[in-house]
């Protein structure tokens, strides 16, 4: 195999007509179809994941998601052939787990799937004329049952199961809405449809069995177990003022032209023509999703409807429009919202909407939004960027920027950063753009559009075209490697024009059929074509003529490129193989293995090729090619591959094709290292702005500060005034506070001092109960006690004697049993009734104790509840006195919250003036938190004072002795204020000699501004001295140039003069063969006498370079010498005023 290996990095695009073409596989990443791809797109971290299709697909046709979110099915074509690929999504890179492929019954694809709500089952939906509905257990590849849907080869658009049922499944198309269940092996349909059929383009489920199913007349219907239970329509009104309104109406007739039943959607066109009729055009639900509240629905181009059920009925009602924004980018701003919303998918938290649309564009809304916009219809945002909804056509990158440029058949240009992954710009036109090719600096790009060729800028936010070609239907433009040349081809003409005049200095014609591809070589000398006639070119640019042709007519070329050296050409085409080509003629053909080639790409290393081809896979094999057939196949792109590219680092591989997608690999060699070339410079930051553009928004700039200015000295002014009402009001009330604040702590201190004695009476009169209740209890429990003991010992005496007494009774019973029997009984209940009189007694007294108990409890708490009660009143007499100063309080706070906040409005508008107040918060803070220490430092002093005073009376006596020392010191003082006086007259010639030293410096630094100017007038003089050295360095090669030259005469001549000493023996012959080398060398050998002088300028030459070289050598010296002087005086002079 090759050792060139390619790996997915990112792709830019969406395939919005494959069936139920996005969901969400958790919360942040969602799976979509690209290229021949399933993409995993993680929202927030914006990185990309991807599931490439089977081999040899010919592209994705049908999506199902499991509900457990585990597996993922795909519905394919491969080699003819429909397939089912179910892949485990929790497995890390996300692998096969089967294959449905070998099939007993009739199929040309799979249109729709579901999964069962346990993820066991799998339900499959084939295209018409079969229209089979197969139910299958997808582990074991069983069919479980399988059921003819429909026998008049109407479309069916979807298929689901019950969300709780494994058993139930429901079918809509055109014509039929259909509930089976699965029993015994067979599905049978369990529902009859009444009324007229109508065409059902999808529906979901939104109870256990409820579905909810939309047509294409707008019409919403509620079917219950097979039976409608609800209908509303849908009516999109167009006034004559062009803005539309979405009204839901309850009865209406459909005025749309229906498609033909081979088409599964209706398209744009029919739309259009239907809507034109009339001004009142019914729209069609494509799309339905369910979720708690209800479900949304696609209510016609650009608009989607949230339905919330009614609390008490079973019915739905309209709560919200979103819509799809108008794009200001677009040609046609008020149609670019028109896109049918193809598919809709909530988040698993619902916290998230996600739409598709028909012009394979991505749209999500975050539903809390929806619910604040109330009244008015929200908006749909971008989930990624916009993307191509058309074929792409030209395919661009550059060398100073990370950018690739891309054209398509929408109309539209898109600028793409490949290392961010982001569009930079985008813009539509009236026209198609059919190719594009961008400067190597980044700033321009050439557009080849149906009616003109346009050369652009690439502004900070803008494309704006600065010249325009007559060239129209430019199929192939290219910039060359240098950027000072651009080419441009006409049908079977290249014109090639020069980027600084913008003048078409060449117009290369030779091609008999249309030009398919043209490329530079890498020193921009030659350009190679290759066009549908079967010819290939390579033209000189400096000649305007062909130097090498290869035709084969019975090929088409596709595409051409060259060889990093030039040497060789590689060209593909229709004649699937790969030629090498080389001094007009064809090398080596390598089989494309029956795939057609339409793309081709060399690395600027020359160590590794990639080939496109028509059913979407790419090639990378490694350069020299080997014979066999050895390289990887990828699965990219649905479509014929239109263009490739190598970014200029031979990093990164670029695809686009008609599927209207852009993919970026990276590419490795075998062993994983990146085949990588230096840059010696990194990706360039600057952009392109108008000086128009500078201009207005210096001149916003300069409004906005004025009004600054003015707004800033109004404010000011305002704040000032208000500063001083503030001021006085907030005196006023601080007094106010202050009055009422004494007041209230007067007040507030009777209240505790009333409280404190109210506690300590309550306190005092509780203990005294307590007292009371305890020697009362004391007393009854000794009075209970007794009375206990006596009955225990009357209970005692009785016990002893009933046993007595039943001795007896029982040496009776031994005499005679039959005879005492009764009277043992009789005796034995009547001391038992006996002894239940005593136990009642007992419990009698018990419950006297326990009575005497409550009533003491009772009073206890009645006791209570009365001094908590006059605690209660007095509390709330004064809490309510509280309240009511409390509430004025919290007016008063609310008048000043009020102007606080306007002041603090006006505060965030004046930014220099927070700027003073939070320096002087600053200096407050430190002076507060210096004031706090001044504070702890005055209390500490005022514990030294109390410590002081104590001492003071011991150091009164020293005072004395001290008050000696300082008139002693005050004699000192005297003294010493005269030498004072004459240190500063010694000091005084001192400050004269800093101040003369400080001149001098003044001067010397002036000597050292000359120097520094004679220094930059002699670096003047080397460089054009050394500018000299180099033009007479051309001059010597010049002239070794023309001695190699004169000795390769001389050995001509030799060689020819040794030719004739063989013809010595014939004069004749001899004297033609001097005559000749006389006719051929005479004129030459005045050119050596011409040599001969050259030698004296030379001589000449080499004195004055001597020369010059000795005079540099001298002025370097010189310089050398003034730079040490200076240096040393520089020293002395910084010395000399570090010592003064």
């Amino acid at each position: 195999m090759s050792a060139v290996v390619a790996q997915t990095l990112h792709v830019f695009g969406l395939r919005s007509h494959v069936a139920n073409n996005i969901f969400y596989f958790d919360e942040q990443i969602i799976i979509f179809p690209s290229g021949n791809h399933c993409v995993k797109y993680n929202v927030d971290q914006k990185w990309q994941k991807f599931i490439p299709g089977s081999e040899k697909s010919q592209g994705m046709l049908a999506l199902s998601i499991s509900p457990n979110r585990r597996y993922l099915a795909i519905s394919e074509t491969v080699q003819e052939k429909p397939a089912i690929t179910i892949y485990e999504l929790s497995s890390i890179p996300c692998r096969k787990r089967k294959v449905l492929n070998n099939f007993d019954f009739q199929v040309q694809k799979f249109i729709s799937m579901a999964f069962s709500p346990d993820s066991k089952y799998l339900l499959a939906q084939t295209s018409p004329p079969e229209s089979n509905l197969v139910y299958w257990l997808w582990e074991k590849q069983k069919v479980m049952a399988i059921v003819r849907i429909d026998t008049q080869n109407n479309p069916v658009y979807q298929v689901s199961f019950s969300p709780q049922d494994n058993t139930q499944v429901c079918v809509t198309g055109n014509g039929m809405f259909k509930l089976l269940r699965f029993a015994e092996g067979t599905l049978k349909q369990t529902n009859f449809q009444r009324g007229e059929p109508q065409n059902y383009l999808a529906h979901t489920w939104v109870a256990d069995d409820k579905i909810v199913v939309g047509t294409d007349t707008g019409k919403l219907f509620l079917f219950e177990s097979g039976d409608q239970r609800w209908e509303t329509s849908i009516m999109v009104k167009e006034p004559t003022d062009g803005s539309k309104s979405l009204d839901v109406i309850q009865e209406s007739e459909s005025l749309i032209e229906f498609p033909p039943v081979s088409s599964p959607l209706p398209s744009y066109e029919q739309m259009v023509a239907a809507s034109s009729h009339s001004q009142m055009s019914m729209p069609q639900v494509f799309a339905i999703a369910a979720y708690s509240k209800g479900f949304a629905c696609s209510a016609g181009p650009g608009r989607v409807l949230l339905f919330e059920k009614m609390e008490e009925k079973d019915f739905y009602r309209e709560s919200r429009e979103i819509r799809i924004p108008v794009d200001p980018q677009s040609n046609d701003p008020s149609q670019s919202d028109k896109q049918d919303v193809l598919c809709l998918c909530f988040s698993p938290s619902e916290e998230t909407l996600v739409a598709s649309t028909s012009k394979n564009q991505l749209y999500s809304i975050t539903m809390s939004l929806t619910e604040i916009s109330k009244g008015e219809p929200a908006h749909f945002e971008y989930l990624m960027y916009p993307l191509h909804s058309a074929p792409i056509t030209g395919l661009a990158t550059c060398i100073r920027k990370p950018f690739i440029a891309t054209c398509s058949l929408d109309r539209s240009i898109r600028l793409w950063n490949y290392e961010t992954n982001t569009l930079e710009l985008f813009k539509e036109y009236q026209e198609e753009a059919y190719s594009i090719s961008l400067h190597p600096s980044g700033h321009f790009i050439v557009v080849g559009f149906a009616d003109k060729l346009r050369l652009m800028n690439l502004l900070i936010d803008d494309i704006r075209s600065f010249k325009e070609y007559s060239v129209r239907g430019c199929g192939e433009c290219s910039f060359s490697n240098g950027g000072h040349l651009f080419a441009a081809v006409n049908g079977n003409v290249i014109h090639v024009y020069t980027t600084t005049s913008l003048e078409n200095i060449s117009s290369l014609k030779g091609h008999t059929g249309k030009i398919r591809s043209i490329v530079w070589n890498a020193d921009d000398s030659k350009l190679i074509s290759g066009g549908t006639d079967g010819a290939v070119y390579e033209w000189n640019l400096s000649t305007g003529k062909r130097e090498t042709e290869c035709v084969l007519k019975s090929c088409s070329y596709n595409c051409v490129t060259v060889s990093p050296d030039a040497k060789i050409i590689f060209a593909v085409g229709s004649d699937h193989t790969l030629k090498e080509i080389a001094d007009s003629l064809i090398l080596r053909e390598i089989s494309a293995f029956d795939v057609t080639y339409t793309a081709i790409v060399i690395s600027h290393s020359g160590r590794m090729m990639f080939v496109g081809t028509s059913v979407g896979t790419i090639r990378a094999m490694k350069y020299p090619l080997p014979l066999q057939k050895e390289f990887n196949e990828y699965q990219a792109h649905a479509g014929p591959i239109t263009k490739m590219l190598l970014t200029f680092d031979d990093q990164f591989l670029l695809t686009a094709a008609e599927d209207g997608c852009l993919f970026t690999w990276k590419v490795f060699d075998k062993d994983g290292r990146g085949i990588k070339r230096e840059r010696e410079v990194g990706f360039a930051e600057e952009v392109l702005v108008t000086k128009t553009d500078m201009e207005e928004k210096a001149q916003v700039m300069l409004e906005l500060k004025t009004r600054v200015e003015e707004l800033k000295m109004e404010n000011e002014y305002q704040l000032r005034l208000k500063d001083m009402n503030y001021s006085e009001k907030i005196k006023e009330l601080t007094d106010k506070f202050i009055q009422e604040m004494e007041s209230l702590k007067t007040k507030n201190q009777v209240l505790r001092t009333e409280k404190e004695k109210q506690d300590v009476y309550h306190h005092e009169h509780i203990e005294d109960l307590l007292d009371k209740q305890s020697r009362e209890l004391q007393e009854m429990e000794c009075c209970n006690n007794q009375k206990l003991l006596l009955e225990y010992e009357k209970y005692q005496e009785l016990q002893l004697k009933s046993q007595r007494m039943q001795e007896e009774y029982e040496k009776q019973l031994r005499d005679n049993d039959e005879t005492k029997s009764q009277a043992l009984e009789e005796l034995t209940e009547f001391y038992e009734a006996k002894l239940q009189e005593k136990t009642t007694l007992l419990e009698e007294a018990q419950e006297d104790v326990r009575q005497q108990l409550r009533e003491f409890e009772e009073t206890k708490k009645q006791i209570e509840e009365d001094e908590d009660r006059e605690i209660q009143d007095i509390k709330t007499k004064y809490e309510k006195k509280l309240r009511d100063e409390k509430e004025s309080n919290l007016r008063l706070k609310g008048e000043t919250g009020i102007m606080r906040k306007k002041f603090s409005s006006l505060q965030k508008e004046i930014e220099e003036r927070t700027n003073d107040i939070e320096t002087l918060k600053g200096e407050q803070m430190k002076l507060q938190g210096v004031i706090k220490s001044l504070e702890k430092d005055i209390q500490g002093l005022k514990r030294e004072i109390q410590e002081r005073d104590e001492t003071i009376q011991d150091k009164e006596k020293r005072i004395y002795d001290l008050k000696k020392k300082n008139q002693e010191l005050g004699k000192f003082k005297f003294v010493l204020d005269y030498k004072i006086k004459e240190l500063k007259k010694q000091i005084e010639p001192r400050e004269n000699e800093i101040r003369v030293m400080k001149e001098q410096i003044q001067e010397m630094e002036a000597e050292l501004e000359n120097f520094h100017k004679q220094n930059t007038q002699l670096e003047l003089n080397i460089t054009e001295l050394w500018q000299k050295l180099r033009a007479t360095d051309q001059e010597m090669r010049r002239e070794r140039q023309k001695e190699r030259d004169l000795e390769a005469l001389v050995k001509r001549f030799k060689t020819d003069l040794h030719n004739c000493v063989a013809y010595i023996q014939e004069p004749r012959l001899l004297k033609e063969k001097v005559r000749g080398l006389f006719e051929k060398y005479v004129q030459r050998a005045d050119m050596v006498e011409i040599a001969g002088l050259n030698t004296d300028l030379q001589q000449e030459y080499a004195r004055q370079r001597e020369h010059l070289e000795r005079n540099l050598a001298t002025l370097k010296k010189k310089v050398v010498k003034e730079g040490e002087l200076h240096r040393t005086d520089y020293v002395r002079i910084m010395q000399a005023v570090q010592r003064a």
